[in-house]
């Protein structure tokens, strides 16, 4: 039997069916996991970007479909209580909690760094770094007390690695999101609970495809011609997929990975190679 069978694993952001938090839970899934599929819900003013109940739900039917035991918590991860609530109700449900993979993100605010108004560049550091801090915090809790261990895993992004234009304030915490994985990893280490990020480049998920849009018509081009030039300058010569970050958080969870902490690895293809 797999050591992964009956463990648990919460992702945040996973209410999208195509998005990076969907795709890790299926691929942990597969290997035995008991899953706490995380978003937004109904709870918040965000709710029209791309997540809602619905949307959950529908993730939820997928990993049923793959025979895994699975609970929806919504939560919106800049709130401490609501954060709390969740880590009890997952503790409540399933008994321990060994994965979080922290996936909640803003990243279609997309406009000159000069007209970034304040309240846009706190709610992105709101959803994605100190969302990120409160819920790492609360798994380390329980995980510390269970005496079990754990694997943290933090979806950064070639963001955390390299500059780029009109996404001051997502750049700034995807490289943030790096140095709060390496501090906690140094303090963790010692309770057998790994940190490590995955940073990816360019992925077409509801919210690539924002990126896309926007990009494409900030440099004159279709989303097509856009598309092409970025898999033209990859090594690899295709995009990334949910699967390649996927594939990645499956082996940071397993057995093998035991020793690795305070890593911030590449899935770019060759692209991000630093």
């Amino acid at each position: 039997m797999s050591s992964s069978v009956g463990k648990v694993a919460l992702c945040t952001g996973a209410g999208s069916i195509r998005g990076i938090g969907a795709g890790i839970l299926l691929a942990l899934a597969k290997k035995g996991y008991r899953l706490i599929v995380s978003d937004l819900g109904n709870n918040s003013e965000l709710q029209n970007n791309g997540t809602a109940t619905q949307a959950m739900k529908a993730v939820v039917a997928s990993l049923v479909a793959e025979g895994a035991e699975v609970r929806a918590i919504p939560c919106d991860v800049r709130d401490e209580k609501q954060v709390s609530r969740m880590f009890s109700e997952t503790i409540e449900a399933f008994g321990r909690i060994d994965v979080l993979i922290n996936n909640a993100g803003v990243g279609y605010f997309m406009r000159p760094f000069v007209e970034v108004p304040l309240d846009e560049w706190k709610q992105v550091m709101d959803v994605n770094l100190t969302g990120t801090f409160l819920c790492s915090q609360e798994a380390a809790k329980h995980m510390i007390s269970a005496g079990n261990g754990g694997r943290i895993i933090n979806i950064a992004s070639q963001a955390a690695k390299t500059g780029f234009p009109h996404l001051a304030a997502y750049v700034a915490t995807k490289h943030g999101l790096v140095g709060l994985t390496r501090s906690n990893a140094c303090e963790l280490g010692e309770y057998g609970i790994t940190v490590n990020a995955i940073c990816p480049n360019h992925i077409t998920t509801e919210l690539g495809e924002k990126q896309n849009e926007y990009y494409a018509k900030f440099q004159g081009l279709t989303v097509s011609e856009y598309l092409s030039a970025m898999k033209n300058r990859i090594p690899m010569r295709r995009h990334c997929t949910v699967d390649d970050v996927a594939a990645l958080a499956g082996f940071l969870v397993s057995d093998e990975a035991a020793y690795m902490t305070g890593e911030a690895l590449n899935v770019s293809g060759g692209e991000e190679t630093h």
